[in-house]
This record gives C-alpha cells, sequence and structure tokens, in this order.
C-alpha cells in the first residue's frame, strides 16, 4: 500500500450467511486481486466452492463488481461508523457450457420431421 493511500476494512459474506476474508484492503485493490484471494481462502467445509475467480461474483451496493477496476474505481462506500466494516456478498455461479445431448437434437430432429395438416 502506498503512503496516505486510503484503506478499506471488507469482509466477505457467502451464500450461507459465513463471513470470510476480513481484513482491511488499499483502495486501489483491484476487484480481480479480491476474487482471487476469496478462492484461495475459501472454507473447505462448504458444499459450494469456487474452482476459479471467474465462478465468483462480488456484489456491493446491488452492483456486481468489475474484475479489472479497483476498489475506488468501484467506489465503495466506507462504513458511516468509526471502525466500521464494509460487507460485500460473494455469489459462486460456474460457467455455464453449452453441451448438446443426443437427446435434444433426437428431440429437435423429430420435431422437424412432423408433417402438419392445417384446414
Amino acid at each position: 500500500m502506498g503512503e496516505g493511500e486510503e484503506c478499506i476494512e471488507l469482509k466477505f459474506r457467502i451464500y450461507d450467511g459465513t463471513d470470510i476474508g476480513h481484513t482491511n484492503y488499499a483502495s486501489s485493490t483491484t476487484v480481480a486481486t479480491l476474487k482471487q484471494k476469496l478462492v484461495a481462502e475459501w472454507p473447505q467445509d462448504k458444499t459450494i466452492t469456487p474452482k476459479s475467480m471467474n465462478d465468483v461474483k462480488l456484489i456491493h451496493a446491488g452492483k456486481v463488481l468489475e474484475d479489472n477496476k479497483t476498489l475506488a474505481d468501484s467506489r465503495i462506500i466506507i462504513g458511516d461508523l468509526p471502525g466500521g466494516v464494509t460487507t460485500m456478498h460473494v455469489v459462486v455461479q460456474p460457467p455455464v457450457t453449452k453441451k448438446k445431448t443426443d437427446k435434444n437434437e433426437e428431440h429437435i430432429g423429430k420435431m422437424n420431421s412432423c408433417s402438419c395438416t392445417i384446414i
């Protein structure tokens, strides 16, 4: 952290209400850096676990934070109370893979081969 750089005390709330990663972060810290740290420190006893930072979304004040932005760029609101902690919500959402199954292709084929008579 640079001299005189503002620090923000953050904690991250995961899906079951557990708080993790409670510490001070420089306002120049990127969202991607936070996500990497969270994946590395994710509690091992949880049923849902991110495999990479791309599986994680950070939400603050109702907005999903962008990886390339810093905390300052994201306008993270510092707690109103002195010594207050800002809570961010963490959503684990693995990327959706698009796979066609044989069953879907068979169903589409049947739909296309139907002959209908309109009266």
